[in-house]
Parts: structure tokens; C-alpha cells; sequence
């Protein structure tokens, strides 16, 4: 359903997460050791992610990625979402077809709608926080 990139950049989230919520910045090796990602792929999420302002990113000795205070009960995972994808997963026509619409649909297009609909609210509707926690507690896991 998502792209690679996505998938890892929520994987990565959440861990980030976790640990901002224990005061703990984290490096990218232990972020791409725990969501089972290659480092240098992990960077480049990580560097996106930071470009929109969705992760802290502290340089030096005591450096790494963190979500600040302000932010944490904020994040939801759209934000995620839209800093690695954009708005692709909510625009377009489910066959790839250009003239799509409302006025002109594809056999697809009602049923794609309506699953994109409820995609669209469990993203909007689930904080990266409430993942964070799952994870603390047991919940939840990010590999296998």
C-alpha cells in the first residue's frame, strides 16, 4: 500500500518516538539496525524527513534524530506520509488513467474513492505518539 520509502520512514518514526519520549536522541545505525533498514536508505528518509520539519536533526558528538516536545502530540502519520510521498497516494486515478474524475471515471473510481477515504482518516487519526507507546509497552513490534 505504501512505498518503501514510506514504510521505513514510519518504521523509523515511531522508533524515534519511543525514544524522544525517554529524552534519548538516536543515530542513524541504531534507527536502521531496529527498523531493519540499510543505513544508507534510512539517511535518506531521514534527511526528507528533517527537510519538511517532521524529525529534529542534531548534528555533533551527542547528535542524532529526535522529535521535539512541541511536536510530539501533533504528529500524526499523514505528516509522514506527505513528507516522503507528497499527495500521490490521494490524488490520481486507481488505474493510472490521466482523464479520471468525477465526470469522467474509471471502472475503478468509486470503489478506489472509498477506500482512499478511509485510508486518508487512519492517517489523519492515528498519532505517532499512540505507536510510540504501543511499541514501549509491547504492543506493537518493527521487525520480525
Amino acid at each position: 500500500m505504501f512505498s518503501k520509502t514510506t514504510e521505513y520512514g514510519i518504521r523509523a518514526m515511531i522508533f524515534i518516538m519511543s525514544n524522544s519520549l525517554q529524552d534519548k536522541r538516536v543515530r542513524l545505525k541504531e534507527i536502521a539496525a531496529a527498523i531493519d533498514s540499510p543505513e544508507s536508505f534510512t539517511a535518506k528518509i531521514l534527511q526528507n524527513l528533517s527537510k519538511a520539519n517532521v524529525v529534529d536533526s542534531v548534528k555533533g558528538p551527542h547528535g542524532g534524530f529526535e522529535i521535539n516536545k512541541d511536536k510530539m502530540q501533533t504528529l500524526t502519520l499523514i505528516d509522514v506520509v506527505i513528507a516522503l510521498d507528497g499527495n500521490k497516494l490521494f490524488e490520481g486515478c486507481g488505474l493510472g488513467l490521466k482523464a479520471c474524475n468525477s465526470e469522467k471515471p474509471c471502472p475503478l473510481h468509486q470503489h478506489f474513492l472509498e477506500v482512499r477515504t478511509k485510508i486518508t482518516a487512519m492517517l489523519v487519526e492515528n498519532k505517532i505518539i499512540d505507536l510510540a507507546q504501543d511499541l514501549q509497552t509491547g504492543l506493537s513490534f518493527l521487525k520480525q
